[in-house]
């Protein structure tokens, strides 16, 4: 009979496929913001250099491991070299426009910043998706009229409002 040795339990608790987002230095600040604002979110483990780095010192945290509405992540404070880009977000679907404003608010309000169509970044620059399923089920409307007005109206958005999407999508 075989038994796990030390690394193959450790590995058994950890999912084969991670989120990796570079940080400058504060990814274990991004974590723990995450793990307040978004439910099923938590700050698994923060992994410190064991010695001077290029970007740090000693004792710094290089890695953590967070999860993000059950999305398993790792923080990798690897320093300036690179910056977060729209080419990866987090989309969160949401229910209402009370749970879409929290959220929103959530980011924008602690220094992040507005873009467009449910758009935003964190102050870290990670960016984020706040989209209400009304919006989805809108844009996949098989009334292609009533999917392309939900459409333009969701164009000329920063935050998405669901009473204007669903006006729309009724014409």
């Amino acid at each position: 009979m075989h038994r796990p040795t030390k690394q193959e339990k450790k590995m058994s608790s950890r999912p084969k496929n991670t989120v990796c987002l570079w940080y400058d230095g504060n990814a274990e600040e991004a974590a723990r913001f995450y793990a307040e604002t978004f439910p099923d979110s938590s700050v698994d483990e923060v992994v410190r250099a064991p010695a001077d780095f290029p970007s740090g010192k000693e004792g710094d945290p290089i890695v953590v491991r967070f999860t993000v509405m059950g999305i398993p992540c790792i923080g990798l404070n690897g320093g300036p070299i690179f910056k977060q880009t729209e080419a990866f977000s987090f989309q969160i679907a949401t229910l209402d426009q009370e749970e879409t404003d929290r959220y929103w608010n959530a980011i924008v309000g602690s220094g992040g910043e507005e873009s467009m169509c449910g758009w935003c970044k964190d102050r870290w620059g990670v960016s984020w998706q706040i989209t209400p399923v009304a919006l989805t089920d809108a844009l996949s409307d098989p009334d292609r009229a009533a999917a392309k007005r939900a459409f333009q109206v969701m164009m000329e958005m920063r935050k998405i409002d669901i009473a204007k999407i669903e006006a729309a999508r009724r014409g």
